[in-house]
C-alpha cells in the first residue's frame, strides 16, 4: 500500500513538472518569471550564417557568459578567435591578428553597441522591451520580433527565438536579414547560475 502511494506520488511530481515545463513559454509573465530566477549563464554556441552564394552555411563556434543585470562575454573560438565584453555599459571587442588578439575600435564594434544590449534583454525574458520591434510569441515556445520602421526592416527582416524547454533558456536565434540570408546561433550545454567572476567580462 505505501508503495502504491509513494508510486502514485512520484508520477503526481512528474506530471507536475513536465506541465511546468512545458507552461513557462506560454505566456509573457511566465517568461518573464522564469527568467527572474535565472542570475547567470554558460553555453556553447554555433553559430551558422546562411547565404544564397554558400554552397555551405559559414559555421562558428565559441562560448557565452551572461550575468545580470548587464554583463556579456560572446567569445568566438573557432574558425577565427574574436571576444566581445559588455560590463557596467562598457563594450570592448577583440580580434585576432598575427600579434594576436587587438582591441577593435572601428565600425563592427558600433553595430555589436547595438546588439549586445538586445542579448541581455532576451536573457532577462524582456523580449517586448525595444520599442523598436513588434514582439510576437507564438505557438511552439517561439518568439518572432518584427521590425516597426521601414529603414531597421532593410537591415533585419525579422527574428526568430525558441525557447528551450527548461525554463529561462534560449533554444537557438535565427536573425533573417532577407529570405536567403540569414544568421541562426544554437545554444547547447547552458548551466545556469554559477558564479562569474568580473574577470570573465573584463578581461581576455
Amino acid at each position: 500500500m505505501l508503495k502504491h502511494i509513494h508510486n502514485v506520488l512520484t508520477l503526481v511530481a512528474l506530471l507536475a513538472a513536465s506541465c511546468f515545463l512545458l507552461s513557462w513559454a506560454d505566456s509573457w509573465e511566465g517568461i518573464k518569471k522564469s527568467a527572474e530566477e535565472v542570475r547567470s549563464i554558460r553555453a556553447d554556441f554555433v553559430q551558422e550564417k546562411h547565404m544564397k552564394i554558400l554552397r555551405k552555411p559559414l559555421v562558428s563556434k565559441g562560448i557565452l557568459y551572461y550575468r545580470i543585470p548587464g554583463s556579456l562575454r560572446w567569445e568566438y573560438e573557432s574558425p577565427v578567435q574574436s571576444i566581445l565584453l559588455m560590463h557596467n555599459g562598457q563594450t570592448k571587442r577583440y580580434i585576432q591578428s598575427k600579434d594576436g588578439l587587438v582591441r577593435d575600435k572601428g565600425a563592427g564594434l558600433q553595430a555589436m553597441q547595438f546588439v549586445l544590449p538586445e542579448i541581455t534583454k532576451w536573457f532577462s525574458g524582456r523580449f517586448d522591451d525595444n520599442p523598436d520591434f513588434e514582439a510576437t510569441l507564438e505557438s511552439g515556445s517561439r518568439i518572432v520580433l518584427r521590425p516597426k520602421k521601414q529603414a531597421m526592416a532593410k537591415m533585419i527582416a525579422r527574428i526568430e527565438l525558441v525557447l528551450a524547454d527548461r525554463p529561462g533558456v534560449i533554444k537557438s536565434v535565427t536573425i533573417y536579414e532577407s529570405k536567403d540570408t540569414f544568421t541562426k546561433i544554437k545554444f547547447e550545454n547552458a548551466r545556469l547560475n554559477n558564479t562569474l567572476q568580473d574577470a570573465i567580462f573584463q578581461e581576455i
